[in-house]
Parts: C-alpha cells; sequence; structure tokens
C-alpha cells in the first residue's frame, strides 16, 4: 500500500493553509497513495499560542473538518488531519486533535494529543499546556487497503513521540503502522528527530510514517521538517529535507511479516 506524507510550512491564514493541503493531498493521490497524512498545526501556526482559539470546531461540525471530509470523498483516499484545534469544556482551552477520515468522507477515529511539548533553552520558550487540553486515551484504528489487507493503524503526535510506552501500551501494542504528525522545532528536531522515530519502528517491529511542518514561517518559528517513512527494521524509505512536499512510499506486509518473525520481540512479555 502506497503512503504519503505532507510537509507543510503553514502560515496564520486558515483558507491559504487549506489551499495548501488540498493541493498536496492531490499531488498524493496523484501518485497513488491509498493514505495520506498532513502535519501537526497544518491548518494554522498562529502569532500567538490563543490563534487557536479562534479555529476552534465541535467535533463533527467546521470549515476544518468539512474540508478533511470532502477531500478524502473526492480524492477516494483516507486522510488523517494532522491536529486541529477541538473544543474542550472551557472556553480558554482546545484539544490538539488528529482526525481520521475513510474515502467515504466518514470519521472513523479521533486522537487528543497526549502529551504537550514544554521547552525553554533560554532563547525558545514553549509550553503547549498554555492553550491545550491533554488528552488521556490512546488510538488505533483499521485501515482495509484497495488489495484487502486490513493495517492496524496506531495515532501518535509530535512530543509523544519522547515517550515509548506509549507505543508499547496496550492500546497500542501490536499496530502495523504508527503515524506521527508533527512540527518538530529546528533545534529539538535536528538532535533527536530521526533517531527518535527510527527508534519507535525497530522497537515496535511496525512502519512509521511521520509528516512535519519543515521550514520559515510566517510567525518567526522554524520548523525541522525532514517527513519520513521508516520500516520495521529502522530504514528510512523516503524523506523531504526543508519545504512543502510529499513523501511517498509503500507499505509492504510481507517484509513487516518477515521482520517480525526473525525478531520476534512483540510476542515477548513486557515486564
Amino acid at each position: 500500500m502506497k503512503v504519503a506524507a505532507i510537509q507543510m510550512v503553514s502560515g496564520t491564514q486558515l483558507k491559504a493553509n487549506l489551499q495548501s493541503a488540498r493541493g498536496l493531498l492531490e499531488q498524493a493521490a496523484s501518485q497513488g497513495a491509498e493514505l495520506a497524512v498532513l502535519p501537526e498545526y497544518f491548518c494554522t501556526m498562529g502569532h500567538k499560542d490563543t490563534d487557536k482559539l479562534a479555529l476552534r470546531e465541535a467535533h463533527g461540525e467546521g470549515v476544518i473538518q468539512q474540508f478533511l471530509a470532502s477531500t478524502a470523498r473526492t480524492l477516494q483516499m483516507w486522510v488523517v488531519g494532522g491536529t486541529l484545534p477541538l473544543q474542550t469544556t472551557t472556553p480558554d482551552r482546545v484539544h490538539n486533535t488528529t482526525l481520521v477520515f475513510n474515502p467515504l468522507g466518514d470519521c472513523v477515529a479521533r486522537y487528543d494529543k497526549i502529551h504537550l511539548f514544554q521547552f525553554d533553552n533560554g532563547r525558545e520558550q514553549y509550553d503547549e499546556s498554555r492553550v491545550i487540553e491533554a488528552g488521556a486515551t490512546p488510538v488505533q484504528f483499521d485501515l482495509q487497503a484497495r488489495d484487502g489487507h486490513r493495517w492496524r493503524v496506531g495515532l501518535s503526535v509530535c512530543y509523544d513521540l519522547r515517550f515509548p510506552e506509549l507505543y508499547r501500551a496496550h492500546a497500542l501494542a501490536g499496530a502495523d503502522l504508527m503515524l506521527v504528525p508533527s512540527a518538530f522545532t529546528h533545534t529539538t528536531g535536528q538532535a533527536h528527530w530521526e533517531v527518535l522515530l527510527r527508534a519507535r519502528a525497530v522497537e515496535n517491529l511496525a512502519y512509521v510514517l511521520a509528516p512535519a511542518q519543515g521550514g520559515m514561517h510566517e510567525n518567526g518559528r522554524h520548523t525541522w521538517g525532514q517527513s519520513m517513512l521508516i520500516d520495521p527494521w529502522g530504514i528510512v524509505l523516503a524523506q523531504q529535507n526543508q519545504g512543502e512536499g510529499v513523501v511517498v512510499g509503500t507499505l509492504g506486509a510481507d517484509r513487516l511479516r518477515a521482520v517480525r518473525q526473525q525478531l520476534p520481540a512483540l510476542t515477548h512479555r513486557v515486564l
């Protein structure tokens, strides 16, 4: 099955970001991708953390969700909406949410980001908890490819990548493909992005597809990019450095099965 990681350099304007995302998703579909995944914050990279509040939507309603559903339906492709801001029970918080749409345009899975990014090196300072309410539940979904093979897909977002216990938790254990839509900073990405992604692939004997923000943004933030697809042996199959683009690669059920048979680490008891 062909899959695509969509790399963006999102700005502050929703309409422009959606137009850019649509063009990139069309490119993915034209290359035969059955699943395309947008990066974290694909719909906005605002000037302030609180800019997310103006774009929040109720689950099942809103411009961003309509865009994702109609695009999946039109392109006849599974579309994973990176993250978008969904309402919480309090007016000053949103969930940073991944939504999955099947080729019929139905939303079949929702994951609210559990681990919220915090970083302060004296020059850059981030704290997502200022406006984001953490989720609590790991999520998987089943994707049936056009050839009939069923893939078990685990959802995660960006900073989750630093918490290997999430990927080995019962709710994500055994996933064949793990998605990691992200907006890693240039500083942390340069140091840790690829090694963390490859580690998650190796220790879970699973494919990892990681679309990212990648470039210098309108708000002054610099993201690392390097969207990539990694196989269960930790081999990087496809990637892109900086700038908008589409990273397309192929998942192999035979490859997955062979690696898990050769190295049956997932069958061992976890203490």
